[in-house]
């Protein structure tokens, strides 16, 4: 099975006087500002890390979902804030760490299995799997 969703953005000037937009497929982003403001001067609109960072606590929490369903778990809830971290060095940017924090209501369920489907979902989650980028969690279990 092969699914494809696709993403779009157009930009029009230079780096830093220019604008873009960015749209998804769904619609769910449509003709959403970005730029260099929005980027690197904390202006309203959004940004690439930002965009990954949604995606990849969205897809994170849907892991986590499934792993737990393979142990007969179900959380009430499970919050996934990911921070992007964009690094500048002599070669130019990179995204160099994302971390994943999330805290999930599961009662009943014993520590040692939560954190061992916690890391379970962070290795196994598509979107981990596109980054060389480190990637670390704190998982916290609320009963």
């Amino acid at each position: 099975m092969s699914i494809k969703k696709t993403g779009s953005a157009e930009w029009q000037g230079s780096l830093k006087e220019g604008k873009g937009t960015v749209s998804t497929e769904s619609g769910a982003l449509k003709d959403n500002p970005y730029g260099f403001k929005q980027r690197f001067e904390g202006q309203p609109g959004t940004n690439p890390e930002e965009l990954i960072g949604a995606a990849h606590a969205s897809c994170y929490s849907m892991a986590l979902s499934m792993i737990l369903g393979q142990e007969n778990l179900e959380a009430q809830s499970i919050r996934t804030e990911a921070t992007v971290t964009l690094d500048q060095d002599d070669s130019g940017f990179t995204i160099s760490k994302i971390h994943l924090d999330t805290t999930v209501k599961l009662p009943g369920a014993d520590k040692a299995t939560f954190e061992e489907c916690a890391n379970k979902a962070k290795d196994g989650c598509p979107v981990s799997k596109l980054f060389k980028a480190e990637i670390t969690l704190d998982a916290k279990l609320e009963n």
